[in-house]
């Protein structure tokens, strides 16, 4: 099992993650957090990376079912979605498999949240 769902889309960049962060919108996710990888590497270690960005995605519906859950799952939140540019310019659109990050944790009404919210975000990455 891949622990992860992509897709290649035709947008620049930036433009990719404004469609993205519009799409996870419109399924109910926030955009709880912004890191840009490819910056923080150079400012820390000064290596120049493409770009490279992380958004923290949280459905708060469905992350309080899961902290009802499992009072621990909060490491594992949010739903990571990244955008990144590869060497022939073309963009990139990848999400967590929730059900694959969650196997670890023996819970089983955490694999019924995890499997509704890997379907919200494979519809999110197929539709870009």
């Amino acid at each position: 099992m891949s622990y992860y769902f992509s897709k290649t889309v035709n947008d620049d960049f930036d433009a990719a993650i404004e469609r993205v962060t519009a799409e996870l919108g419109e399924a109910g996710f926030g955009v709880l957090t912004t890191i840009d990888v490819s910056a923080t590497m150079k400012k820390k270690l000064d290596v120049d990376l493409n770009r490279y960005t992380i958004l923290g995605a949280c459905n708060p519906g469905y992350a309080l079912k899961a902290l009802q859950a499992e009072d621990k799952i909060g490491t594992m939140l949010p739903c990571n979605v990244i955008v990144q540019q590869h060497d022939d310019g073309s963009v990139e659109v990848s999400a967590v498999d929730p059900i694959a990050s969650m196997q670890a944790i023996e819970n089983p009404s955490l694999g019924t949240i995890a499997g509704e919210v890997r379907q919200k975000l494979q519809a999110v990455i197929a539709g870009l």
